[in-house]
């Protein structure tokens, strides 16, 4: 199948042509408003489907509006017209297509002459009124409010909130192409005339500069976001793809002694914590117990024994681990342990709690093994 994409260098047209390459696609016409005028004529010849993503969001003039988002519209259907080629169309449009404004008009617009020339030409077309689109590749200052907090807060820029209550109805990049991938299959979702994205987020405006702030906080915090809603994981993939260049790395803050280090990685309120402990060769470290916590250990450098004695037994069970070969030591509660390094070099342990580290009732009593 051979397919034009319009707007191929824009915030859609970019993930829409990578995810086409993912999905075996080939031949793909990518144009965009610095292509040449007389390579329109040439794609209008070949195409099998065209993706008529090309439009104006915020011009200088708001004359170029309809320019823009009518203008080429009509340029395009010409062009299929004349080449007598019958492709199926899909246009993105907007859902301010609904307001008495020049962008929503020159959008209705592009519609209309989209409906017309379908049902003049047997044609099918796909039309999308898409809602604030976000994901990586977008504009900040441009495609969405998304993408302005997301490259203001990476870099400590302020961020302006009018009136926090405003509700959003947002649209994930990746969600978009999935259903762009079924439209192309003919099997779009729709709703009378027009077609949707099934799946979209509301959003307070207040809560979203606050969801993208404690992006940023949590580097300091070690906290991950709550990964479960899926509003906030698809928020963070943006956020992160807004990384200045030389910001992507992060130090921890390492508790170091002369038994070697113990150092935090991240925190997550509903699943617990992990953290690396560097032990020394000789060095024995725990000799504690817990009524609740529990943790699990992997040694991923060295070799040593993990010991565990019930607190009312005299009984002691070993387990002797190495980089060799990798397994998780579960360590339940109820028994005192310790973790001995038995090498020549420092031993590396990956470590998980399942409960945040909490100095008020730390549930950790010494006690040697």
């Amino acid at each position: 199948m051979k397919i034009l994409v319009t707007g191929s260098k824009g915030f859609v047209g970019k993930n829409l042509i990578a995810e086409l390459k993912n999905s075996g696609y080939e031949e793909i016409y990518e144009y965009d408003k610095d292509t040449p005028k007389e390579k329109l004529n040439d794609f209008t010849k070949k195409c099998d489907f065209v993706f008529h993503l090309a439009g104006v969001n915020r011009p200088e003039d708001p004359k170029d509006f309809m320019k823009g988002n009518y203008g080429f519209t009509l340029e395009l259907l010409e062009k299929l017209k004349e080449n007598q080629n019958k492709s199926p169309i899909l246009l993105t449009s907007s859902i301010q297509a609904e307001l008495d404004n020049p962008y929503g008009k020159s959008k209705k617009a592009g519609e209309d002459l989209l409906f017309q020339y379908a049902k003049g030409n047997n044609t099918e077309v796909f039309i999308y009124r898409l809602p604030n689109l976000f994901g990586k590749w977008s504009k900040p200052n441009y495609n969405t409010v998304v993408a302005t907090f997301c490259y203001n807060i990476a870099r400590d820029l302020e961020i302006k909130v009018n009136d926090p209550q405003v509700e959003l109805t947002l649209c994930y990049i990746d969600d978009v192409l999935k259903e762009f991938k079924k439209a192309l299959k003919n099997k779009p979702s729709k709703n009378g005339d027009y077609c949707f994205v099934p799946t979209t987020h509301k959003i307070k405006l207040g809560e979203l500069a606050d969801t993208i702030k404690s992006f940023k906080n949590s580097r300091n915090n070690l906290k991950i976001p709550n990964m479960e809603n899926p509003l906030v994981k698809k928020l963070y993939s943006t956020y992160l793809s807004f990384l200045p260049e030389n910001d992507f790395s992060y130090e921890l803050k390492m508790n170091v002694d002369n038994r070697g280090s113990f150092t935090e990685i991240l925190k997550t309120e509903e699943r617990g914590q992990v953290s690396v402990n560097i032990s020394k060769p000789g060095i024995t470290k725990g000799n504690h117990w817990h009524h609740t916590k529990n943790e699990k250990f992997l040694v991923v450098s060295g070799k040593g024994v993990i010991r565990f004695r019930k607190i009312d037994e005299e009984k002691v069970i070993e387990y002797f681990v190495s980089e060799d070969k990798l397994e998780v030591i579960d360590i339940p509660p109820g028994y005192t342990h310790n973790i001995e390094n038995l090498g020549d070099k420092d031993m590396v342990t990956i470590m998980w709690a399942n409960e945040l580290f909490d100095p008020e009732n730390p549930d950790t009593y010494y006690l040697e093994v």
